[in-house]
């Protein structure tokens, strides 16, 4: 076995896996450089962290379950003038999350809001950040089965530990009261522990329909979301 074969393997038992693919490629521009062997290790330790970080994001972007890829750099403002460019591209820059704050989108159907919802899920994903995306109908289906089965507050616990948790689509189906008081023991755990963005076609003015009728527990969840 060459010293090369020893070291690449050595590298792959290291986990180093970038390095052993660009070692040799490196090492030739190295020397035709001649480039020092401190620049050399540095370049290579680049390499392979630039790696794991990619690799870490794209694992964090499956984890979310986005129904499709959206960006910011994608959305067109000029479809939506209306809509406060600047203060999207700085929201972009994540300050809501140390604080714990949400955001909602509320608008009718086709005016892009799933669209800058996940935008802003992926800029927390490239941050390395916790993130979760998941329907309205879904996510009320997942806590009734929770409560079903007894594990309505671990579940619950799992989904205040996400750094974001997006909610789409919230007021397409009306729920019932006992949904509706899921839904309110979701957001009150969350509350100041981790960020929502909601999307949502239904005004504030007429959540309470959207929450079986209940006037009191749509301004409750309606505080905690805005405040």
């Amino acid at each position: 076995m060459s010293e090369s074969e020893r070291l690449q393997n050595h590298l792959k038992k290291l986990s180093l896996h970038t390095i052993a693919q660009v070692f040799k490629a490196e090492a030739t521009k190295a020397a035709k450089s001649e480039m020092s062997y401190t620049a050399f290790l540095a370049r290579l330790v680049d390499e392979e962290i630039a790696a794991k970080t990619d690799r870490s994001i794209n694992a964090r972007i499956g984890k979310a379950r986005f129904p499709m890829m959206r960006t910011l750099e994608e959305f067109d403002f000029s479809f939506q003038p209306a809509l406060p460019g600047p203060r999207l591209r700085e929201l972009a820059e994540l300050g809501f999350l140390g604080k714990a704050e949400n955001i909602v989108f509320v608008g009718r159907p086709g005016v892009g809001k799933t669209h800058l919802a996940i935008a802003l899920a992926v800029r927390c994903c490239q941050a390395r950040k916790r993130v979760s995306f998941v329907s309205a109908n879904d996510l009320l289906e997942q806590l009734l089965a929770a409560e079903i089965t007894r594990g309505l507050h671990k579940y619950v616990e799992q989904l205040a530990r996400l750094d974001l948790l997006v909610c789409d689509e919230l007021g397409y189906t009306p729920m019932d009261a006992h949904k509706a008081n899921l839904f309110f023991q979701l957001v009150s755990h969350m509350y100041t522990r981790a960020s929502l963005i909601v999307t949502s076609n239904v005004s504030f003015d007429n959540w309470a329909r959207v929450f079986g009728g209940d006037e009191v527990i749509a301004a409750a969840i309606l505080d905690r979301l805005l405040h």
